[in-house]
């Protein structure tokens, strides 16, 4: 026998109906599709996430970052500096609380980003094969809506 997925001879039982299941699955996918487009550039998703999120939101604060990514201080502080270490981002200590690190993106991240924007975002469209516009709208907004996430203008 083949070990080919055919799913339809599958049985996922309760699993087809966990939320958690299915977002793990979902999450793979979009890794596996992650890598197919973005692997040549040498990338890992969650760097890429950090860097547009610093794109996006220049001089925020890395435990703000690192809470609204649900990345552990550990795990954060080490991409941090191997982000710096890279000359991709710097940090500066604000003047209202020397405990605290502001992130920023360097000339050389600020184009790092600049050249992951299109195969980002090709990968984004080659994620919702197989889904109306309508569906992937739908699923994004429910997406947001569970984790509580609600982008700069939009109301809960």
């Amino acid at each position: 026998m083949a070990d080919t997925l055919d799913d339809t001879r599958l049985d996922y039982g309760t699993l087809g109906e966990s939320l958690g299941f299915l977002l793990r699955l979902a999450q793979l996918r979009s890794f596996e599709e992650f890598f197919d487009g973005l692997g040549e550039l040498d990338v890992r998703p969650g760097e890429t996430t950090v860097l547009m999120m610093l794109d996006d939101n220049p001089g925020i604060r890395q435990g703000v970052l690192a809470q609204a990514l649900m990345i552990k201080r550990a795990h954060m502080a080490k991409m941090v500096r191997a982000m710096e270490g890279d000359g991709l981002i710097r940090r500066t200590v604000p003047d209202d609380d020397k405990r605290a690190m502001e992130l920023w993106l360097t000339q050389a991240g600020a184009g790092h980003v600049a050249a992951l924007r299109g195969p980002f975002d090709a990968h984004e469209r080659r994620s919702f094969d197989g889904l109306t516009p309508r569906e992937a709208t739908e699923l994004k907004r429910l997406l947001r809506k569970y984790i509580g996430l609600h982008p700069k203008g939009e109301t809960p």
